[in-house]
């Protein structure tokens, strides 16, 4: 073969081969391009969707706590509503209590007393039945110093006297004033009247019939009296 022919059909080949492989690369290069505007869009499609989705987020978490912030302020009402209703409890409660105290202690105050005016009334009914001794005491003594020499006797018949109105003294008797003062209904009792000369003794008891007394500040027995006039 000649070797121009031969030269010819290696240029040839070459330049085929270059030709082809200008092809792939353009090939290549398209390829590469179609590749990377495909990222690009997707990357702009992804960031486009998490734009989005950060948003929805973002509303989402704002209606979340809007909610939760709701639900927050109808509990704390609630507690509220529930505080404010136990407080009116309490003070009913406080007030029945109270009341309650008020009541028993006026019971215990009332029993006290009755049980006092009890003690007292059997006391006194002890008390009045002896005043008929006191006064056989009084009349005896009395008798004996109008009739009688006997001193041993004037003596121990004053001891015995005085023995038992000490003792009845510390029970609360004591023996009403009478002779010499003014007639006071509220302590002596009128039997008899007796002119007196001087104006000074009139509406005075003049004398005593009876020994009058008071048991604790009360009249048990008037003094029986006689009124000067």
């Amino acid at each position: 073969m000649p070797v121009g022919a031969k030269e010819s059909r290696t240029i040839e080949k070459r330049r085929k081969y270059d030709m082809s492989k200008k092809n792939k690369d353009i090939k290549k290069g398209d390829i590469n391009q179609q590749e990377e505007r495909k990222r690009d869009e997707a990357v702009e499609h992804n960031g486009e969707t998490g734009a989005k989705t950060k948003v929805e987020e973002k509303k989402e978490e704002g209606e979340s706590e809007a909610e939760e912030a709701k639900k927050i302020e109808e509990k704390l009402n609630t507690l509220l509503k529930e505080n404010e209703e136990l407080k009116a409890s309490v003070a009913k409660e406080k007030d029945d209590y109270i009341r309650l105290m008020a009541d028993f202690e006026n019971f215990r105050r009332h029993s006290a007393e009755a049980k006092l005016e009890l003690v007292s009334s059997a006391a006194a009914d002890t008390i009045k039945g002896l005043l008929p001794v006191l006064d056989d005491c009084e009349r005896a003594m009395k008798m004996l110093e109008e009739n009688s020499a006997d001193e041993v006797a004037k003596e121990g018949t004053a001891l015995i006297f005085n023995k038992l109105m000490g003792y009845l003294k510390t029970k609360g008797l004591e023996v009403i004033k009478a002779k010499g003062e003014k007639f006071d209904t509220d302590f002596h009792e009128a039997v008899a009247q007796f002119p007196v000369p001087e104006e000074d003794k009139k509406g005075l008891v003049y004398d005593v019939v009876q020994t009058g007394y008071t048991l604790s500040g009360k009249v048990i027995r008037y003094a029986k009296v006689v009124v000067g006039i």
